[in-house]
């Protein structure tokens, strides 16, 4: 079944003739294009594709046969509404999470004899589900970035900078780049002791010193696939507190990877290392959702925090990414990425996470 028939329940659920996606994630999902301007049409017998005279000769030979190039200079003036009266379409959906108010009014205006119906969840219809080559580029931008991370910490003295570490990851996924194009998924997030308590921490200048804790968060991106994990790193052997808020959060990361199956919520899988944390006395420490989908985007659905009523569908892949920060002092957030399978959650990721193991010699 080609992806685009995931869509097909929707026309006569939400009643529309077609569905307009604008979304680049979910075009590229739907046709491999990965250029910045392009938007799609989908209809129950034909499928349009939307972009500009930059684009043509790449579109001309790599579109799907299942679609139909439309140049978009031919949709000026009354074009686009001459188009969808060609069409027959009078009822037109769209992506609700992606379309802006004032493009929805101008839409409004110029198409006076077409229904607009906001549909919601459309990525998720298409995407939340990963085919076996969808897990395969996952689980290569996986291995590439845990290589780079042991070099990384091997390699860490003291003296270099956040903002070094940093240019190191972005350096080390270039250098993977082959036939696949390789590169960072986000702009890794490198704490070196107080800052370590900042879940989403900018990168400063500051030098690394033997003693602190340090924390990266990082992934690679590889065929547009990513990658995320977070591993804390002691740079001596840690006090008894500093290990037993490590624990606390390394248990709270697994008793929810246990649960993360088919039919579960995430509000569920967050509230079982939640639950974990604050009976800890940490409740005030973790302030950000449990984890999050991964796949064309480093977050996508399904959603995985408190109250989300996304359920796990089989062959999705969620993050488990709890944290204790303590302002001023250090933070610990340990994460691994979940493929959830019919027998159960499987942890894609390999580099170590026991205590023992994080202890950079």
């Amino acid at each position: 079944m080609h992806r685009i028939k995931k869509l097909t329940p929707l026309f006569k659920q939400e009643k529309v003739d077609a569905i307009l996606i604008e979304n680049l994630y979910n075009i590229r999902y739907l046709t491999d294009f990965t250029g910045t301007t392009a938007f799609v049409i989908i209809t129950p017998k034909k499928n349009f594709f939307f972009t500009d005279f930059r684009y043509k000769g790449y579109v001309e030979e790599n579109l799907p046969p299942h679609f139909a190039y439309v140049d978009t200079s031919v949709l000026r003036g009354t074009g686009f509404a001459d188009f969808l009266k060609d069409q027959k379409i009078k009822k037109l959906g769209f992506e609700t999470e992606y379309v802006k108010v004032n493009q929805y009014i101008h839409w409004s205006k110029k198409l006076k004899n077409v229904s607009l119906k906001p549909i919601s969840g459309i990525d998720s219809t298409l995407r939340i589900a990963k085919s076996e080559e969808e897990i395969a580029g996952i689980a290569t931008a996986q291995r590439f970035a845990e290589d780079a991370l042991k070099r990384i910490v091997k390699n860490l003295k003291p003296g270099k900078t956040e903002r070094q570490i940093s240019d190191e990851i972005e350096l080390a996924a270039f250098n993977y780049s082959k036939e696949n194009e390789t590169r960072i998924s986000f702009k890794p997030i490198i704490g070196f002791g107080p800052n370590s308590a900042i879940p989403h921490h900018q990168n400063t200048n500051k030098k690394f010193k033997k003693g602190d804790v340090v924390l990266i968060d990082m992934g690679f991106m590889h065929a547009g696939y990513c990658s995320d994990m977070t591993r804390t790193f002691f740079t001596k052997t840690p006090s008894d507190f500093e290990a037993t808020i490590y624990n606390k959060v390394l248990e709270a990361q697994e008793a929810a990877i246990k649960h993360m199956k088919i039919g579960s919520t995430g509000g569920d899988c967050d509230k079982i290392g939640r639950d974990i944390i604050t009976q800890a006395g940490y409740a005030g420490h973790f302030g950000h959702s449990l984890g999050h989908g991964i796949g064309l985007e480093v977050h996508e659905a399904p959603g995985v925090g408190p109250g989300s009523k996304d359920k796990l569908v089989e062959n999705c892949v969620i993050t488990s990414e709890p944290g204790i920060y303590l302002a001023g002092q250090f933070g610990v957030r340990i994460e691994d990425m979940i493929h959830v399978t019919k027998k159960g959650p499987v942890n894609l990721a390999k580099y170590p996470k026991k205590l023992q193991d994080i202890i950079a010699k």
